[in-house]
């Protein structure tokens, strides 16, 4: 068995792309895997917000056209990025199992911020911005695009103060330890993180033979929360323009999910896990 697998050039990219190398071949010792790159029109355009040039789908949509003309077998993705809608013909057929789902505050080395401090704050994600206002009334917001290193480097150049990162992609870049920055993580409580962060993807044709392969190392769990958290986006029809927050997780045989949007109030509830897409149904219509 040989499977062609579809990712960005990006380091993260490239990182996710071997944990699930990892995974298939963990199941399945015998299988080959050929990874095939692929430029993005995310990847070229960097000096304007994802809302001006099409928003998650610039970042896929060339992957999804090698899926459909069978260049590649599966795609890797941070779920968090996917847009509301899958080409037609493709599905999401498996996740590895979650990362660390927070969002975290990053400045060089030393530097103090207090919640009535001034301070510019490097980010192009309005629910972060939206997030971050509420927690420093103060702040100043910059749009920053790039990937990990680009942005990291930026701050190290002081052209921000902080930056917002995910805390799953700085970790699956062991940067999470690099000595020149200090790192705040926000807990669910305090920060909701987009909804699928830290979830890795997997997208195939569908019914296709690859199928089975990738339900084999699809963590169930994350997959619950996998589907109550894209329930979430796609109820609202919230793409990158809109501040919307989302997690869920799974506790002692139930599903707890979290949903706060465009800063307003967060609605909570649970329920069993098999009316996981019942109870995002419900908290949506509590917004």
């Amino acid at each position: 068995m040989k499977v062609r697998i579809g990712t960005r050039k990006s380091k993260l990219a490239i990182a996710q792309t071997e944990m699930v190398i990892s995974e298939i071949k963990r199941k399945f010792p015998d299988a080959q895997t050929e990874t095939v790159y692929i430029t993005t029109s995310g990847d070229k355009i960097l000096d304007k917000p994802l809302t001006e040039i099409g928003g998650k789908g610039i970042f896929v949509s060339e992957i999804e056209n090698a899926l459909l003309d069978g260049s590649i077998d599966i795609a890797v993705h941070s779920a968090k990025d996917l847009p509301i809608s899958l080409a037609p013909g493709l599905a999401i057929s498996g996740v590895l199992k979650r990362g660390d789902y927070r969002d975290a505050l990053i400045t060089t080395k030393g530097t103090i911020i207090e919640p009535q401090s001034s301070f510019t704050a490097g980010t192009s994600s309005a629910r972060r911005r939206e997030e971050l206002s509420r927690l420093y009334p103060n702040v100043i917001h910059a749009d920053i695009r790039g990937n990990v290193d680009t942005r990291l480097n930026k701050l190290a150049d002081h052209q921000y103060d902080a930056i917002i990162l995910a805390m799953a992609g700085l970790q699956r870049l062991s940067l999470d330890t690099d000595d020149r920055f200090d790192i705040t993580p926000f807990e669910y409580d305090s920060f909701l993180p987009a909804p699928c962060q830290g979830i890795i993807a997997i997208e195939t044709r569908e019914n296709d033979e690859v199928q089975p392969v990738i339900k084999a190392i699809t963590d169930r769990e994350t997959w619950a929360c996998y589907e109550t958290e894209r329930a979430v986006i796609k109820s609202l029809n919230a793409d990158c323009s809109v501040p919307l927050g989302a997690y869920s997780f799974i506790e002692n045989n139930r599903i707890k999910l979290f949903i706060s949007k465009s800063g307003a109030k967060t609605v909570s509830g649970d329920s069993a896990i098999s009316a996981h897409l019942q109870l995002s149904k419900e908290l949506i219509e509590c917004l």
